[in-house]
C-alpha cells in the first residue's frame, strides 16, 4: 500500500487535524451550528531575505470548496503578495469548511512555497531556460501537484510524464549517467550511447548529451559535437560536486572549446544542485538549468487563518485573536506599492486584488489555465525586486 490520501479523504474531510472534529461537536452539542464567519487566510511571515511570495494553490482549492455553502474571496492564483497581505477570504457557516482548514492550508502553503521558490529561480537565471527537474525529491504521489506549482511559478518545464500531461505540455529531459554506464560495461564505448539514443528518439527531441560520465567535460563535449553534428542541440553538465571545482571555469572551458572547433550553435545546460547564487553566476554562461531539490523542497511560505469577523443578529462584528488584525479587509495594488484597507470602504488608490470566485458554492469566476498564470507570474517577475 502507498501511504496517501485520495481526493475523497481530501474533500470529505479525513485529511484534518482532530482538534477540529472535535470543535464540530463542540458547536453542534451547543446548537451553534449556523454561526457565519469570516476566515481570512494571510501571510504571517516570509523566509529570511525573501521580500515577497506568491500565492499559487487556488484553483485546487475551490474545486475543495465547490458545492459547499460559502462565498470565496482571492487574489488570482500567481499573485506576488507581501507580509501580513489577505490572500483568501472564506464566508460562511463555519461548520461547511472546519473541518477543511488543515487541507486548504497545506495546499496554499506547499504550493505558494514551491511557486516562491521556482519564481526565484528562474528570476535568477534572467532569460535563460530553467526546468524544474525535482521530482526523485519528492514521494510521487504529489509528483503532478509539484510539477504544476514549478511551472505557473515560472519553470519552463517538467521532467515527469504524468506531471507534464497534466499541464499539458511536453515532458523535458535529457539522458541519465546509466545510459552510459551500461554502454560503456557491455559494448565498450560510452559514446554509443548518444547514436543510439540519435537513432531511438523522436525527432523533434532535442538531442542534449550528458557530457561529464567518464571523460573530461571539455572532451565529452567535443566527441558528441563531432559525432552527431548538427543533430546536436546541445551538452549538459552534472558534475558530481567531488569532481566540479571551479564551474564557471568548466562552462568557459566547454563554451571556448565548441567555438574553436566550429560547433558555436551547441547550447550548454547546466544541472545537479543548483539553487538562485549558482544560478544567478552561470546565467551569462549559459543557455538553461535543470533546478531540483532547491524547488522541490523550498523555504515555507507561512499562510494561516483566522476568523476575522463573526455574524451575531444579523451584522458582521470584527473579531479576532491577539496579534491579528479584526475585519475583513481588501488589498489593493496601487502602483509599486499596495495598499490594505477595510472591505467596503473608498479604495485608497489602484485596482482591488481579492476578487469573488465562489458564491454560495457556485464557481463564478473560471480560473486561468496553467499557462496563463505562468505568464501572469512571468509579467510580475520583470517588476518584482
Amino acid at each position: 500500500m502507498f501511504y496517501t490520501a485520495s481526493p475523497e479523504d481530501v474533500v470529505s474531510g479525513k485529511t484534518t487535524d482532530i482538534y477540529f472534529l472535535r470543535t464540530v461537536e463542540v458547536l453542534k452539542n451547543a446548537g451553534l451550528t449556523d454561526v457565519k464567519v469570516r476566515a481570512e487566510f494571510h501571510l504571517s511571515s516570509l523566509p529570511k531575505d525573501y521580500r515577497w511570495g506568491l500565492f499559487t494553490g487556488l484553483k485546487e482549492v475551490l474545486e475543495l470548496l465547490r458545492g459547499r455553502r460559502v462565498t470565496v474571496y482571492a487574489m488570482p492564483e500567481g499573485t506576488a503578495f507581501y507580509e501580513n497581505e489577505p490572500v483568501m477570504v472564506i464566508e460562511g457557516p463555519y461548520l461547511e469548511f472546519a473541518v477543511l482548514e488543515t487541507a486548504i492550508l497545506g495546499i496554499l502553503r506547499h504550493y505558494s512555497s514551491i511557486s516562491t521558490k521556482a519564481a526565484r529561480v528562474k528570476k535568477a537565471a534572467g532569460g535563460k531556460t530553467c526546468l524544474f527537474f525535482g521530482a526523485r525529491a519528492l514521494h510521487p504521489a504529489v509528483q503532478p501537484m509539484a510539477d504544476r506549482a514549478a511551472y505557473i511559478g515560472g519553470c519552463d518545464g517538467v521532467a515527469t510524464v504524468k506531471g507534464a500531461e497534466m499541464l499539458g505540455v511536453k515532458p523535458s529531459g535529457t539522458m541519465p549517467h546509466a545510459l552510459m554506464i551500461i554502454f560503456r560495461a557491455a559494448m565498450g564505448d560510452h559514446t554509443l550511447a548518444w547514436l543510439w539514443f540519435d537513432r531511438s528518439v523522436p525527432p523533434d527531441v532535442p538531442r542534449i548529451v550528458l557530457a561529464d560520465t567518464f571523460l573530461d567535460e571539455r572532451e565529452e563535449a567535443l566527441l558528441a559535437a563531432r559525432m552527431l553534428g548538427p543533430r546536436l542541440h546541445g551538452v549538459r553538465l552534472d558534475t558530481p560536486g567531488s569532481r566540479r571545482g571551479n564551474m564557471r571555469r568548466i562552462v568557459e572551458e566547454v563554451r571556448w572549446a565548441l567555438d574553436l572547433h566550429g560547433y558555436r550553435d551547441v547550447k550548454i545546460y547546466v544541472s545537479g544542485g543548483l539553487d538562485e547564487p549558482q544560478v544567478a553566476a552561470l546565467r551569462d554562461v549559459v543557455d538553461g538549468f535543470g533546478v531540483g531539490t532547491a524547488i522541490a523542497f523550498p523555504p515555507s511560505i507561512d499562510l494561516s487563518m483566522d476568523i476575522v469577523e463573526v455574524e451575531v443578529g444579523g451584522r458582521w462584528v470584527p473579531i479576532t485573536k491577539r496579534g491579528k488584525l479584526p475585519g475583513f479587509k481588501q488589498v489593493y495594488k496601487c502602483g509599486s506599492r499596495r495598499a490594505v484597507a477595510k472591505w467596503g470602504e473608498p479604495a485608497p488608490c489602484g485596482e482591488p486584488l481579492l476578487q469573488k470566485w465562489i458564491e454560495e458554492g457556485a464557481l463564478v469566476k473560471t480560473p486561468p489555465s496553467d499557462s496563463e498564470i505562468r505568464e501572469y507570474v512571468l509579467r510580475q517577475l520583470a517588476e518584482l525586486e
